[in-house]
């Protein structure tokens, strides 16, 4: 199999490319900034899609389903939040074509189907959201309402790259209204731990949790809370985020509940959400040159049984065995029955897929009760016997996912970077890269002209980041913590 990936170190813009193309995970559509999600590449989604969802599940929320598109003057209601978005809006104004073709050819819009009322193709749901709970909440028995939804938008962005940045994506978005500004909080809080909790313990990708400055937070909101990854090139990725909305939309849309002591008040709210960005984080936190590297957790198939040279009766029979045993231990397993490919060609396939666990089976290896084991993170290879065959894979498949995680850490660790100076961030951001830790004085004039003069941003105010007097590395004035700059996606 000629796998034909740029190198990381080469131009790691087009190894991406290349892994997210060659693994048969996604490739661009006939619509300018969107793409195909492949069967593979959507199986691997669902798996990411259906834990999340269970997580929600978990956490009291329920799932519902809003329209696609908002009229306009719903989408303007909150000021800030259609500011936030307006360059990015697609808008339908007709509703059909005229029924005959003009005389090159062409349908042409219908004139006399125009909209009294223009439609947003929604970017995000509050507008469309936040008008249907006006109606859902009365008093303070319909609180809290923990609602999420399943779906796509649509952004119009300029420059796009499959998964990382389209012009339509799949996401889910949270939507919860609350009694009192205290359990809004907890909310935003709880659903970033969510987030940390699935990228880590599932993603095998290390998150830092953080608040967003005024500048980067989500149009509309109070507080945006993220969660931020390392990709290898030494680049972030925002990984998700939670939103303290205040009253704005409830105040917007007129959401008020009556209150146990008969006293009205606008509800509180909260958004949170993750895409198909996290695909892309995945790929770009394991991965090497010879294809994809996934966690075993979120892998569509964890294992497969591979005949040597191809099938035949007796590999067939040991091999089902084999596959029956892993089967029974919940391990997503499949037997490669092609009989037109070699051996090597097929090891190379399925090490671009990024399968976890590839078991390599012969006659010699059935003479001697034995079955090759060879592990895509570390391209080990060992025989086993076949006896107790899966016990040894499914801790195997643990031992893979804690390695990824473990990698992925000591990266991330090794480049949080603290300076004190500007120069020395100019210098770690050019020769490094990664987190830098530096002090800010908590202006935006400041954060912009870094920015400007550097390409990166303030990716967070870390959670736990400790009280620490010093001076902003541009402007000197005084900063009592330290802030995470990197250049990001």
């Amino acid at each position: 199999m000629s796998k034909e990936i740029t190198s990381r170190s080469e131009d790691y813009s087009q190894w991406y490319i290349d892994i997210v193309k060659k693994a048969n995970l996604a490739e661009n559509s006939a619509v300018r900034g969107c793409m195909v999600i492949k069967p593979y590449g959507f199986a691997l989604w669902e798996n990411m899609r259906d834990q999340l969802d269970r997580m929600f599940k978990e956490t009291g929320h329920v799932n519902a389903y809003f329209p696609l598109f908002v009229p306009k003057s719903l989408f303007e209601a909150e000021e800030k939040n259609a500011e936030g978005f307006a360059k990015e809006c697609a808008i339908v104004t007709h509703y059909r074509l005229k029924a005959n073709p003009d005389e090159k050819g062409k349908l042409m819009v219908d004139p006399e189907a125009k909209l009294e009322e223009e439609l947003i193709i929604r970017p995000t749901s509050e507008a469309i959201i936040w008008n249907t709970y006006r109606d859902w909440i009365k008093s303070y028995r319909d609180l809290p309402l923990l609602i999420n939804q399943w779906a796509n938008v649509v952004r119009w962005e300029m420059r796009t790259r499959l998964f990382l940045r389209t012009a339509e994506f799949l996401w889910q978005e949270g939507h919860t209204a609350h009694a009192t500004k205290e359990e809004a909080i907890a909310e935003t809080l709880k659903m970033q731990d969510v987030y940390a909790r699935f990228a880590e313990e599932y993603m095998a990708m290390p998150v830092i949790k953080g608040v967003k400055t005024v500048n980067e937070r989500f149009a509309g909101a109070e507080d945006t809370y993220t969660i931020e990854a390392l990709m290898q090139d030494g680049k972030a990725l925002q990984a998700g985020t939670s939103h303290f909305l205040g009253q704005n939309f409830a105040n917007a849309f007129d959401v008020k509940f009556l209150k146990e002591d008969n006293q009205l008040e606008y509800v509180w709210a909260t958004s949170w959400g993750v895409s198909t960005r996290l695909i892309g984080g995945l790929i770009m936190t394991h991965s090497d040159d010879d294809g994809l590297v996934l966690p075993p957790r979120l892998a569509p198939t964890q294992v497969v049984i591979v005949p040597i040279p191809k099938p035949s009766p007796e590999l067939d029979e040991a091999a089902n065995k084999v596959l029956q045993q892993l089967q029974a231990k919940g391990i997503r397993v499949k037997y490669d029955l092609d009989d037109k490919k070699r051996p090597g060609f097929k090891f190379a396939e399925h090490e671009m897929h990024g399968i976890p666990v590839r078991l390599g089976l012969g006659m010699r290896d059935l003479e001697n009760g034995q079955i090759e084991v060879a592990r895509r993170d570390t391209k080990e290879k060992a025989a086993q016997p076949l006896e107790g065959i899966a016990e040894h894979v499914a801790q195997l498949l643990d031992e893979i996912q804690q390695n990824l995680f473990q990698k992925a850490l000591d990266y991330r660790n090794a480049h949080i970077t603290p300076v004190d100076s500007f120069e020395e961030l100019q210098q770690v951001l050019e020769e490094k890269g990664g987190f830098v830790a530096a002090h800010w004085d908590g202006t935006t004039e400041t954060e912009l002209k870094i920015k400007e003069l550097t390409k990166a941003t303030i990716r967070c105010i870390p959670n736990d980041a400790a009280e620490e007097q010093g001076a902003c590395v541009l402007t000197g004035k005084p900063s009592n913590k330290r802030v995470l700059f990197a250049k990001a996606y």
